[in-house]
């Protein structure tokens, strides 16, 4: 314990702050780029993953109307080859294609819309994520540092 009363009797208050100050800024500057590189590539693997999500859904859109293209095709030759029943199967053919088209427009844009908002909502979230832990980092290198000061000085009256 003497040892360290004759240390700080040697060394005076105002030597060690500012190399204090500067090694604090340092860490608190080195912790927040870090954070925020790890969030950053965070929210890149939630945007891709939506669009991914997006492409996957446009292709399973895509597929669902060939299927319906192709039993379209099926009901039109069941047709032909029932002549007496042409007129029928043409009506329903038509309101098979109507509900069909619409249905593929309501799902590709509820799909899209749905992805749209989902990239949106990650971002944010994101965003707000790296001001939190920022914002928390910052303040637990602050307290990291004025308390052992705080002590030294304590020490040092």
């Amino acid at each position: 314990m003497a040892v360290v009363h004759w240390l700080l009797s040697k060394v005076r208050v105002e030597d060690v702050v500012p190399v204090v100050v500067v090694v604090v800024l340092v860490v608190v500057v080195l912790d927040v780029v870090v954070v925020s590189v790890v969030v950053v590539v965070v929210s890149v693997v939630v945007v891709v993953v939506s669009v991914v999500v997006v492409v996957v859904s446009v292709v399973v859109v895509v597929v669902s109307v060939v299927v319906v293209i192709s039993d379209v095709l099926v009901v039109v030759a069941a047709g032909v080859v029932v002549v007496v029943s042409v007129v029928v199967v043409l009506s329903d053919v038509v309101v098979v294609v109507v509900v069909v088209v619409v249905v593929v427009v309501v799902v590709v844009v509820v799909v899209v819309v749905v992805a749209g908002v989902v990239v949106v909502v990650s971002v944010v979230v994101v965003l707000s994520d790296v001001v939190v832990v920022s914002v928390v980092v910052v303040v637990v290198d602050v307290v990291d540092v004025v308390v052992p000061v705080v002590v030294v000085l304590i020490m040092g009256l």
